[in-house]
């Protein structure tokens, strides 16, 4: 916006890049290897281009480019009313009252943690933790530990809490699995190189599907090891399927597991032959099909002492509570043609998933995204 000429402030609940501070578990690495940090004018330039960054790393990251853009942010300031007024909005904050013709909502995609209804029949004695509570696996009750969700959030703390020494149950549902590497390059090369990530939002047959598409089975680790299901199971994990519902202290399990499991490998072969049709050759190297078990059970009695608690890896919701303009579909949904608000001019958002390419998700989707929004409200302005 400074390039643009365009009077603007950013409006920060804590401290900058915040949540990567206070709202993520210990051990967590990004996904993306650290070449792939790319924001406007801003890459990384360590010594590991090919590593990982630890949550740390990223609060500098984000950090150093708040210093390197001289962005006008102020701290502490929660927003707790955006409301239209006249060719405007009046955003209420705790520091005061702030009047503007446009506004931009930052907050992403992961405020809240989505966890099932059913969370409420769980017995009492079975402690529940989400993802914003769980730090490691020192700071939770000796015992069993059923995992609920098998994204990257899920299988990352299940192999984390079964090396921890304690019987973990993983409840898998629809998955994406990846290998970590593919043909001597990092898989997010090939998303990055192949055009994968570059579809854009009205190119895509079912948009609505690929913004809920949950996160790939990945982990960042400094030998670029892949984490899927079938490492859990050699690691001593005992497989599930999705949890279905909770009757009287009892957890049942869909018994499709072997379907869930055979779309998902399915799909990974389909990704690898993408990428061998960019590349002009085609390799031999798959995965291994997942294995699956052979007597998963459907049934769980969470009365009985086996489990003690239950991590909800069931994904993040946005928290736009505080927006007092009618742009929500049923859902609770924001209403956006590719982050343009629907429904009222000026409003415009950006950091939700597939919001223009499907490398938004990621840090260096916004760059694409965040001109866009500018040049629009910029001639709009």
């Amino acid at each position: 916006m400074r390039e643009r000429h365009i009077a603007h402030v950013l409006l920060e609940r804590g401290q900058v890049a915040n949540s990567w501070r206070r709202e993520r578990w210990e051990s967590l690495r990004l996904l993306t290897p650290n070449w792939q940090s790319r924001l406007p004018g801003y890459t990384y330039d360590g010594a590991d281009p090919d590593g990982y960054m630890s949550t740390g790393e990223v609060v500098d990251f984000i950090d150093g480019y708040a210093a390197f853009t001289g962005a006008p942010v102020r701290t502490g300031v929660n927003v707790t009313s955006v409301r239209r007024v006249d060719d405007g909005y009046h955003v209420t904050t705790n520091d005061g009252e702030i009047r503007c013709r446009a506004v931009v909502i930052a907050s992403g995609a992961c405020n809240l943690p989505a966890v099932p209804a059913l969370s409420a029949a769980v017995p009492a004695g079975v402690e529940q933790l989400t993802t914003f509570d769980y730090k490691g696996p020192e700071r939770i009750a000796d015992g069993g530990v059923l995992v609920v969700g098998a994204s990257a959030t899920g299988v990352q703390l299940a192999q984390e809490l079964r090396r921890s020494g304690r019987p973990v149950t993983l409840a898998v549902g629809e998955h994406v699995r990846m290998p970590r590497t593919y043909r001597d390059k990092d898989v997010l090369w090939w998303m990055d190189a192949s055009g994968v990530w570059d579809q854009r939002h009205d190119e895509l047959d079912d948009l609505e599907r690929a913004r809920r598409l949950p996160s790939p089975q990945l982990v960042g680790t400094p030998e670029r090891r892949t984490l899927d299901l079938n490492a859990l199971s050699d690691d001593g994990v005992e497989l599930v399927g999705r949890l279905a519902s909770l009757r009287d202290g009892t957890a049942l399990f869909s018994g499709g597991l072997r379907n869930v499991l055979a779309l998902a490998d399915l799909k990974a072969r389909r990704l690898l032959d993408t990428f061998d049709a960019w590349a002009g050759s085609v390799s031999s190297e798959r995965l291994e099909p997942t294995r699956v078990p052979a007597k998963a059970r459907w049934q769980l009695n969470l009365r009985g002492g086996e489990i003690r608690t239950i991590v909800w890896a069931t994904g993040y919701r946005p928290d736009y509570s505080w927006l007092d303009v009618p742009v929500l579909d049923e859902k609770g949904r924001l209403r956006h043609d590719g982050g343009v608000v629907s429904d009222s001019p000026g409003l415009y958002v950006l950091g939700l998933p597939v919001l223009r390419r499907r490398r938004s998700t990621f840090i260096s989707g916004i760059s694409d995204d965040a001109r866009f929004v500018v040049e629009h409200l910029r001639s709009s302005l």
